[in-house]
């Protein structure tokens, strides 16, 4: 996850994806050896000149102005993500400059709320996709991370390494590819977290889809969307989902699966909610 190479390989990799058409170039007859964009272009469409730009994608050029930036979004038709990932990677403090990342804690009004939602999934997300808490919903619809020890419990492990995942979870190739997407813009905001470094080396040696992914320099943060489940027990389920930052810290996102009232869902969470009620403690009976 080096600086200049990240740099370099995310806008090779948003250049390649653009044709002259989408750009809105004439044809100019020369023969293209690499697929999109070339350096030039570019360069001519963020009216800069090919040298600075050459120097930018090479890592080689400090502090562009916010006009430079703005204007190469437009270029390379960026999205808010996107430009969002550009700038942390051109703007990277200095290794010495950053400290060690606390341990990341849920604090106790957030897990309050968790528990109020008994009647939908909900769950915290830390960085790197940790799951910092989840409801008993959340355990049985996705899986039981609790169960799991605790440095085994995040969601991008899970989709990617987990058999159970592909079978569990719908649409799992996308959903798979969307988490890979979190994880780059992870990526680009903590470059010297060790932890998420240690997490995208196992994901490259035992998830046989995500070094494809991972080269992809694609960039996504969720924010709602639709998400379906395949339960064992009460088969398929529909969830339109939202992700929200709590007040005061911005790297945690409480996701909450919401479901239509009286949808096929609702009633089968009902079912789940009932099947998996802790049991009241029965009284003991005075002995004779």
């Amino acid at each position: 996850m080096g600086s200049s190479s990240g740099i370099s390989d995310f806008l090779r990799s948003r250049r390649a994806r653009l044709t002259p058409d989408e750009a809105g170039l004439p044809t100019d007859g020369r023969i293209r050896r690499v697929p999109g964009l070339r350096r030039d272009e570019v360069a001519r469409m963020a009216g800069v000149s090919v040298e600075y730009y050459t120097r930018l994608e090479q890592g080689r050029a400090a502090n562009p102005s916010p006009e430079v930036l703005d204007n190469l979004a437009r270029a390379l038709h960026l999205d808010a993500t996107e430009r969002e990932h550009l700038i942390d990677l051109l703007h990277r403090p200095t290794p010495a400059r950053r400290a060690p990342a606390p341990a990341q804690r849920v604090r106790p009004g957030l897990h309050l709320m968790l528990e109020t939602l008994q009647h939908v999934p909900a769950f915290v997300l830390g960085r790197r996709t940790d799951v910092l808490a989840a409801n008993r919903l959340a355990r049985m619809v996705i899986t039981d991370f609790e169960a799991m020890p605790a440095p085994q419990r995040n969601m991008a492990r899970y989709y990617l390494l987990d058999p159970e995942a592909r079978e569990r979870v719908g649409d799992w190739e996308q959903v798979a590819a969307e988490t890979v997407a979190v994880l780059r813009l992870e990526a680009g905001r903590y470059p010297d977290d060790r932890r998420l470094s240690d997490l995208v080396g196992e994901l490259m040696v035992r998830s046989p889809e995500f070094p494809a992914w991972w080269n992809d320099h694609r960039v996504l943060r969720r924010t709602h969307g639709v998400k379906r489940y395949h339960h064992p027990d009460v088969g398929e389920l529909v969830f339109s989902y939202e992700s929200l930052q709590p007040p005061g810290d911005p790297d945690q996102t409480l996701c909450v699966y919401n479901v239509e009232p009286g949808s096929p869902t609702a009633e089968s969470l009902r079912l789940l909610a009932d099947w998996t009620a802790p049991q009241p403690a029965r009284p003991l009976t005075p002995g004779r």
